[in-house]
């Protein structure tokens, strides 16, 4: 009974990363393609990574902007009054937020990596079993559209969509 066995050629090493290459009318010998489940888990683990953390360092750096605007835009009563605006005031009040505002990105990202760290090895790891069990091989495109498919459902989940008829 014959079987179906997809080999690497032989000349085949693991594309560098990234190694993304334009295929719409790419000569014949820029391709470049994953063969290996190992390899198609790294490649979507880094993507996811590299997509985890610009989308959590951007959220964080709005979230310590905000903070500072707190710092030197205070609300309340005291703002209001004239008495709340003394320089000593401010500056008390803008140390105080600066000791607790580095934790903001570091906490982010720490949970950003931990996020990505499961989401792209559970995708990478199910791409590469699909992949391997049909013989197939992968363009280094498709693990940078799961990086991006896997950040795109982040941000939609943190979305609170309330409905009802």
């Amino acid at each position: 009974m014959p079987s179906v066995t997809l080999s690497p050629p032989a000349t085949y090493t693991r594309p560098r990363f990234p190694s993304l290459y334009w295929p719409i009318r790419a000569p014949l010998s820029t391709p470049r393609y994953l063969y290996y489940t190992i390899d198609i888990l790294r490649y979507t683990l880094y993507w996811t990574l590299i997509f985890f953390g610009a989308v959590h360092l951007a959220t964080s750096a709005w979230a310590v902007a905000m903070v500072l605007r707190s710092a030197f835009c205070p609300t309340g009563p005291k703002s209001r009054s004239s008495a709340g605006w003394k320089t000593r005031g401010v500056r008390s009040e803008l140390r105080a937020t600066l000791g607790y505002a580095w934790a903001i990105p570091v906490i982010m990202v720490v949970v950003g990596a931990v996020e990505a760290l499961l989401a792209g090895s559970v995708v990478g790891a199910i791409l590469g079993a699909i992949y391997s069990a049909g013989y197939y091989k992968m363009s280094t495109w498709t693990p940078f559209l799961w990086g991006l498919i896997n950040v795109l459902v982040l941000v939609l989940s943190s979305f609170s969509i309330h409905g009802g008829l």
